[in-house]
């Protein structure tokens, strides 16, 4: 059983901590209900901040003159700059944050998809969809952090994809903060499959970094590993790329196993292959035999237990094919 670093994680705070939505509604998120265990949260509410108050008439993002602006119809208040200046002041003022979940398509921590109008009065539909504006800030100031909103989270891949650069990130920051070659030589060592399967290219610049042949000093060592370890976790990987790390980890006991076993291993893999299954029943049976056949090596690879295994949940089959869904 791993133990794991708490991440710090900026979360709108309609999402199960307050009920300050317009209407005085919470918003239910089975996902952050599960994470309260084991995540340090900072929950904010922009809008409330800015002096809106619970309840409020709504806000919304308008065209004016082709700039947006942020509006209250109802009172014809404009609150852009209130926000604008919320936004910097806030992000200046946190220290150490590993990531955010923030509130879907709202016009102030929306991510993506937040309707924009012509104008204050229109009853007409979006002329177009952006961020709102802490949402927008928070990606323009933490573009290769976990950022996520509820909605989004609700897929499986998206979520295991967030979960594990959100725990990978907490680990590292407590590597950083210690400042010790030793420490970032062992995170290195342990998370080398993890790594494998998110990008090779950046595993391998990412051990040269760690190698330290150069003597460099640790200020810019970190810092450059550090841009390397967002870089090889940009993007979720491919399940190809999490096929080659089961085959590679297979090969640690091929000679120990019997045919039935091997065989068994094998078609739960081409059944993830061919999208049929997920990727759990084969982790599990090689988690198995690192256990039966004691390999430390193995035992510490964060690729087997990314994240807190009670935060894995049993969903139906996510086929790998449907990528565009999760990216």
């Amino acid at each position: 059983m791993r133990e794991f670093s708490r991440p710090k994680v900026v979360i709108s705070r309609c999402l199960e901590f307050d009920h300050c939505r317009y209407n005085g509604d919470m918003i239910s998120s089975p996902v952050v209900v599960k994470l309260k265990k084991h995540v340090d949260f900072l929950p904010v509410c922009p809008e409330v901040e800015i002096g809106l108050g619970v309840p409020r008439n709504p806000v919304r993002i308008v065209l004016d003159k082709g700039d947006h602006r942020l509006v209250q119809p109802s009172s014809g208040k404009d609150v852009t700059e209130d926000m604008k200046s919320f936004c910097s002041n806030f992000l200046d003022s946190i220290y150490e944050v590993d990531g955010f979940i923030l509130k879907f398509r709202s016009p102030s921590c929306g991510l993506k998809d937040v309707k924009v109008y012509p104008s204050a009065g229109s009853h007409g539909g979006a002329v177009e969809k952006i961020s709102g504006y802490f949402g927008g800030a928070v990606l323009g100031r933490y573009p290769f952090h976990p950022v996520e909103d509820e909605g989004r989270l609700r897929n499986a891949r998206i979520k295991e994809h967030f979960l594990t650069k959100l725990f990978t990130f907490a680990a590292f920051r407590k590597v950083k903060s210690e400042g010790s070659i030793k420490d970032l030589i062992n995170f290195h060592a342990q998370n080398k499959f993890l790594l494998m399967a998110y990008n090779q290219a950046e595993l391998q610049k990412l051990g040269e970094i760690a190698a330290n042949r150069e003597k460099r000093p640790w200020k810019d060592l970190i810092s450059d590993y550090e841009n390397h370890l967002y870089s090889a976790l940009s993007r979720a990987p491919r399940y190809t790329s999490t096929i080659n790390v089961l085959m590679h980890a297979l090969g640690f006991f091929s000679d120990q196993l019997s045919s039935r076993e091997k065989a068994l291993f094998f078609d739960w893999v081409q059944k993830y292959r061919e999208g049929r299954a997920s990727v759990c029943p084969a982790i599990n049976m090689i988690r198995s035999w690192i256990v039966r056949f004691e390999d430390g090596y193995l035992m510490s690879q964060t690729f087997f237990e990314p994240y807190p295994e009670d935060l894995i949940e049993i969903n139906p089959v996510e086929s790998h094919l449907r990528e565009d869904l999760w990216k």
